[in-house]
């Protein structure tokens, strides 16, 4: 090929787009994120996320384009979650059989929507070998893990590897006009129960804080300039601003502060239901007031009502907590596809549809289409 072919093949190319880096070191577009995420909760609107949004949902699995809230409502959540479990072990799938490739093709997609992306960790212990959760027989063994992976740990190495692979993950994020997506990254949640294997009982708070520590680091060092970090204990702080932040790993960390808070009544129990309302509004409440006093952004970044047996559970329940606090997204769980119990989002013929259609038209919601330029600053009026 001639120099001058070669010029011409490059000209009529795709352009690189300008993915600056700040001064803090990641992308423009990453810190622009985390000033518009503030600024929502600053004006008293919160985007609306769904997990798993659009790879499954009830009665379907893979299908193109769909997306349970969509068939509801006609618009995609503000916000999508996925999660990264299984990404250390070098499977081509996470823990609830999405293929990786899948998920970074629905990032892509979401991105050039205009949305928001999350991503969760639910990471088998690497000194067991065991899953994410605390198996009973194993538990002299789980409050050994995380002290095994830290520096001088016998599994240090291999965990160093681990966060690689989200590491590599993340850097593929990159479109084909070298622009990286921003995203919410959010590992080590719910730490004030005993569930996982990095919970309250399985760690010292020093330890906590050092895996924390570690992992933004090794991330950093792999060049990762793309993520934001959240930081989401759950009730077990019953409003105890001290509680919240006994294993907090600092501000130089943590960039979203959130809260993991489900409505649990197996039923539709109206007094659950009222507790779990009760409880929302006393957790976020601290949550707000310790993000407002650290200058970071506040979400509620897990909740929801499995089986959604109350028809007016949106507007009645949810909404009116929501709309007190100045959070900055609200992020329920997932409609399994292998489950037709296991779901926090409706679906068509599901009993809150009208109610949850209510719910996303109020003003306080974003979806999709009111998610405008979140990854660019306004300019003042």
């Amino acid at each position: 090929m001639t120099l001058a072919s070669a010029l011409i093949l490059s000209a009529c190319g795709p352009k690189k787009a300008s993915d600056p880096l700040a001064d803090s070191g990641r992308t423009q577009r990453t810190e622009n994120l985390l000033t518009n995420l503030m600024a929502y909760g600053d004006s008293g609107v919160y985007m609306f996320g769904h997990h798993d949004d659009t790879v499954y949902g009830i009665g379907w699995k893979g299908d193109s384009a769909r997306s349970d809230i969509h068939s509801v409502c006609n618009d995609y959540p503000g916000l999508l979650s996925f999660d990264l479990g299984h990404i250390e072990l070098g499977d081509s799938v996470n823990l609830d059989g999405v293929p990786f490739d899948r998920m970074r093709q629905e990032i892509f997609t979401h991105f050039n929507r205009g949305g928001v992306i999350t991503l969760s960790w639910h990471l088998n212990n690497p000194l067991s070998g065991g899953t994410a959760w605390v198996a009973d027989s194993l538990k002299n063994v789980e409050t050994k893990t995380v002290a095994s992976v830290l520096e001088g740990g016998q599994k240090h190495e291999m965990f160093l590897g681990w966060i690689d692979k989200v590491a590599d993950f993340l850097n593929s994020l990159e479109t084909p006009y070298g622009v990286k997506v921003p995203v919410i990254f959010r590992p080590w949640h719910e730490h004030t129960g005993s569930w996982f294997w990095w919970g309250q009982e399985h760690c010292t708070a020093a330890q906590y804080k050092a895996l924390w520590k570690m992992t933004t680091d090794r991330l950093k060092d792999k060049g990762v300039v793309n993520a934001l970090y959240a930081y989401s204990p759950g009730t077990e702080m019953d409003g105890n601003e001290s509680k919240y932040l006994e294993r907090y790993p600092g501000d130089d960390i943590i960039d979203v502060m959130g809260l993991d808070c489900y409505c649990s009544s197996p039923e539709a129990d109206t007094v659950k239901i009222a507790g779990y309302a009760a409880q929302l509004d006393k957790n976020l409440a601290t949550v707000c007031a310790v993000a407002k006093k650290h200058h970071k952004a506040a979400a509620l970044t897990e909740t929801g009502y499995e089986g959604i047996k109350t028809a007016d559970w949106w507007t009645k329940t949810l909404q009116p907590v929501l709309d007190k606090h100045p959070i900055c997204y609200v992020l329920v769980w997932r409609n399994a596809y292998d489950n037709p119990q296991h779901y926090f989002a409706p679906f068509p013929g599901q009993i809150s549809t009208t109610d949850f259609v209510t719910f996303v038209n109020n003003k306080h919601v974003l979806m999709r289409s009111d998610v405008n330029n979140i990854y660019f600053v306004k300019k003042k009026e």
